[in-house]
């Protein structure tokens, strides 16, 4: 044997992510080895999960995606894309975080569409000094809701700022879906007689948030709504009922959802105050805090505007799905005033609904 020492370069030593006590520093955003560990250890194994074929490996820019037709029985429908940025704050809240928000937002801004959810990029602004702890813990609740909605998350970016620049943790989605063929929605598409139907209560997730935020205990616990609605949209579908509407009332809620549409499609909107379903705690808690519930956030609802002749068959197919038990009639579109909604009270009277003004809540999404 010689007694020449060998020059061959031995592989660095790389100390393991501490995932219990480490946090993130701004190595892990500079694109080097700090970076790769990170990808590596936090977000390949929960996201690979979402794809049955699996994460590609190249360290390629960008996710190829399988030859059209994407899914059964979509075979010539039209793609939609949407994304969405999440900014909420606490990052983790009664009913759902950060995470599992990021999925379901994107998820169910593709199914206000008619699509079916298939395929989710992510990008992860982190602060200098997140714990590690508490990313692992966001990424694999969105690996969770991704798995439950049945959508792939097959790209992302992640970028470092210094502390005190993002609040923890910054998610933006972005959400690639396919309509069946013939399927068409959009809120300049209803017309004056049309039903306005609601899938449940509103206001659980602002007041959840809100409660969370401001440490408020009430007799009932509140937890947000936040939930994929595309299965319930499928469901719907599935009747065949005269569909010209989707959509969730997050931002603004339902007065201010309706607002939108109403202005878009030309139209006017009579709701009935006494159809409108608020969660007991929630009402309680609203009118404590001095808030409305018809403007407060929801992140598991939809608003469904659909022919008349066809709202008693859509309501039961929403009302035998678990996202829909509590789906009810709330009103009718009517050729005008274009633009206004109005509501019958439980009093009697009529009480104009408009648009939210300034921001009551901010950071709830």
């Amino acid at each position: 044997m010689s007694d020449i020492p060998s020059t061959a370069a031995k592989p660095a030593y790389v100390r393991p992510l501490d995932l219990k006590h480490g946090r993130i520093d701004l190595t892990h955003g500079a694109g080097g080895r700090a970076s790769h560990q990170l990808i590596e250890t936090v977000f390949r194994p929960a996201f690979a999960q979402t794809w049955p074929g699996g994460w590609q490996d190249g360290g390629d820019d960008g996710a190829l995606l399988p030859d059209m037709p994407l899914t059964p029985g979509t075979a010539g429908g039209k793609l939609v894309m949407a994304t969405d940025a999440h900014v909420v704050s606490p990052l983790f809240f009664p009913g759902g975080d950060i995470g599992s928000l990021a999925v379901h937002g994107t998820v169910n801004d593709l199914a206000m569409m008619g699509a079916r959810p298939l395929y989710l990029s992510v990008s992860f602004i982190l602060e200098e000094g997140l714990p590690l702890s508490e990313l692992q813990r966001v990424v694999q609740s969105m690996a969770r809701a991704a798995r439950e909605a049945e959508v792939a998350i097959v790209a992302g970016d992640t970028k470092v700022v210094e502390r005190g620049k993002a609040d923890g943790l910054y998610i933006s989605t972005t959400g690639l879906g396919q309509c069946r063929p013939g399927v068409q929605l959009s809120g300049r598409l209803a017309q004056a007689g049309d039903a306005v139907l609601l899938s449940g209560t509103v206001g659980d997730h602002g007041v959840a948030i809100l409660s969370q935020r401001e440490g408020l205990r009430f007799d009932a616990p509140i937890a947000s709504d936040c939930a994929a609605l595309h299965g319930l949209v499928a469901h719907m579908l599935d009747t065949g009922a005269a569909l010209r509407v989707l959509r969730d009332p997050t931002r603004g809620g339902l007065a201010t959802t309706l607002n939108e549409i109403a202005v878009a499609s030309g139209v006017g909107m009579q709701l009935d105050e006494s159809a409108i379903a608020v969660n007991p705690t929630v009402a309680a808690a609203c009118e404590f805090m001095g808030l409305d519930p018809l403007y407060m956030a929801n992140e598991g609802k939809l608003i469904a505007i659909c022919a008349a002749s066809d709202a008693e068959r859509l309501l039961n197919a929403m009302r035998a799905h678990p996202l829909g038990r509590q789906a009810c009639h709330i009103g009718h579109v009517t050729a005008g005033p274009a633009g206004q909604v109005r509501m019958r009270t439980t009093f009697g009277g009529q009480r104009m609904l408009d648009w939210l003004m300034g921001e009551p809540l901010p950071r709830i999404c």
